[in-house]
């Protein structure tokens, strides 16, 4: 019988920390810290959009009215097209293109569309940084669409016209 006793007994194991999973678990810390670190220092999307059109000519420069000159940004009425939201308001989808007939290449190029009503009072307004986000480079002599969004309008708010301004441009060094 002292066999079986034996064979059905329970055994008692001392169970230690692995020294190989333990240093496996600290340098999966130190690389995550590390990511974080280096994460947390790069300029969110919005630093980054601010320094681009920083650097870029604003109107009232003589750089800014010889570069405005050359660009061109037409309303496609045909594809723009209003929707009702689930919320009772109206969006807008607005297609367009911008041509660069000038001789310059550029590297940033800020938009602002408006929506306006039969006074040309402005009912809704978006700006948008065309390039570099909607395309990367707008070439000289180069037609592009542009398309954007305006939500939240009252379906009782007149929408009677589309304005295209440019408020930011730079040429590609």
């Amino acid at each position: 019988m002292h066999f079986m006793d034996e064979m059905f007994a329970s055994e008692k194991r001392t169970r230690r920390f692995n020294p190989i999973f333990l240093g496996g678990i600290s340098i999966g810390l130190v690389v995550l810290a590390l990511a974080f670190y280096f994460l947390s220092r790069t300029p969110s999307i919005d630093d980054q959009t601010n320094q681009l059109i920083e650097t870029a000519y604003k109107p009232g420069s003589p750089e800014f009215a010889e570069l405005n000159k050359d660009i061109i940004i037409a309303t496609n009425d045909n594809e723009t097209i209003e929707s009702p939201t689930g919320l009772g308001t109206i969006s807008m989808f607005i297609k367009g293109q911008i041509r660069n007939k000038g001789t310059h290449d550029i590297s940033v190029l800020e938009v602002n569309v408006s929506v306006v009503d039969r006074q040309k009072q402005v009912v809704k307004e978006r700006r948008l940084l065309f390039v570099p986000q909607q395309q990367p480079i707008l070439k000289a002599g180069e037609i592009v669409p542009v398309s954007i969004t305006l939500d939240g309008f009252s379906p009782k708010a007149e929408r009677a016209l589309i304005y295209w301004r440019v408020t930011a441009i730079k040429p590609a060094s």
